[in-house]
């Protein structure tokens, strides 16, 4: 099976075990970890689309509650406090949500 957004199973495996513990995750680690910091903006918003499991145009805050499920099913959901701490810093324009180009720039960040 394809990796998700193009990304070496084993990067994403070494990203999801870096993050195990709660309120560990750092989204900078991570997706340096995983390997989307380097991928091109196709690819971005081609994770973009995964987590954003409604079609909304929007991860809100619920996906991405379940945002490293989306690496593997078996990873575990961020808590309160990470949701909310990855929310603020992607949310540049404070609609509670983030759009494409917000995630663009988190995930270059």
């Amino acid at each position: 099976k394809m990796a998700f957004a193009g990304l070496n199973d084993a990067d994403v495996k070494a990203a999801l075990d870096g993050c195990a513990a709660a309120d560990s995750f750092d989204y900078k680690s991570f997706f340096k970890a995983c390997g989307l910091a380097s991928k091109s903006s196709d690819d971005v918003k081609k994770a973009f689309a995964t987590i954003d499991q409604d079609n909304s145009g929007f991860i809100e805050e619920e996906e991405l509650k379940l945002f490293l499920q989306n690496f593997s099913p078996s990873a575990r959901a961020l808590t309160d406090k990470e949701t909310k701490t990855f929310l603020a810093a992607g949310d540049s324009d404070g609609d509670g949500k983030i759009g494409v180009d917000e995630f663009a720039a988190l995930v270059k960040a």
